[in-house]
């Protein structure tokens, strides 16, 4: 009982401490959001290479997805033009190159890198672009629903499945979610994203639906995506950056796969 009791303590603490930091530097200013993100895309990207390639010299592609992240989340803040977002497309050759260069390179490790540009560096950039995406001027609320219905989905198909949990969503890749937890992750986004509808004025309600189910939806595969990584590589978690947690990637898995599917859904619909 003891040990339970302190590690709820452990995993409420580091859960305030994440969210206060995510939150905290979004409401700041979108440059600190920049720089908090990047240091998260910076720890993803290790633990990646570590659950996927053969080598512990990951320092050209690690230095290439930063630089894509870069890229991406400054054009998206409005900070240098979106030309610069071609640069990425030689960065991608100059990385096979030294991969065919390299004695100790195979195709299988130019492939985890290139996914890891996709997977992890490219979503932590369009986070940033979520500040501008109806108007000039910064605005945080669109961002910070990103968060907030992901992680109402997260705990609520936690708590639902605990509960309530008989059929099991896809056994082999996940033994613990179940379709209950599912519905039950989806019934409360869509009361959070109502919420969001009453006390904000920035989409109408058939869109803050609309956000939540496809949130839902792209964030449940992204979890179950993480969980095929880590499965693949014999491991309980991709990391240790947070206490009862895991890495950075148990904690934005299902962000990091919803954020695309965001982005995509507001510029059609702001």
């Amino acid at each position: 009982m003891r040990f339970r009791l302190k590690e709820i303590i452990t995993r409420t603490t580091t859960g305030i401490i994440f969210i206060a930091t995510v939150i905290g530097s979004i409401l700041l200013h979108p440059l600190a959001f920049f720089v908090v993100m990047g240091v998260y895309t910076t720890i993803g990207l290790v633990e990646f290479y570590k659950l996927t390639t053969h080598t512990k010299n990951y320092l050209i592609p690690l230095t290439f997805g930063l630089i894509t992240y870069t890229l991406i989340g400054l054009t998206g803040l409005h900070v240098i033009d979106s030309r610069y977002t071609l640069l990425m497309i030689p960065l991608v050759f100059i990385l096979m190159a030294t991969e065919l260069f390299n004695t100790r390179g195979s195709w299988q490790n130019l492939s985890f890198y290139l996914m890891s540009f996709i997977y992890i560096a490219l979503p932590f950039g369009l986070m940033n672009s979520l500040f501008y995406i109806r108007s000039t001027s910064p605005e945080s609320i669109l961002l910070i629903s990103l968060f907030f219905l992901v992680w109402t989905n997260d705990v609520f198909a936690y708590l639902t499945g605990s509960f309530f949990g008989k059929n099991k969503l896809m056994e082999r890749i996940s033994p613990k979610k179940t379709w209950e937890g599912t519905f039950g992750g989806l019934f409360f986004a869509l009361i959070a994203a109502y919420l969001f509808y009453l006390f904000t004025d920035s989409l109408s309600l058939i869109n803050w639906l609309s956000y939540a189910i496809i949130l839902v939806v792209s964030a449940t595969v992204g979890d179950l995506a993480e969980s095929m990584l880590k499965r693949n590589s014999g491991v309980k978690d991709s990391g240790t950056l947070f206490p009862g947690h895991g890495g950075v990637l148990d904690r934005f898995d299902a962000v990091l796969f919803a954020t695309p599917f965001a982005y995509v859904f507001f510029n059609f619909v702001t």
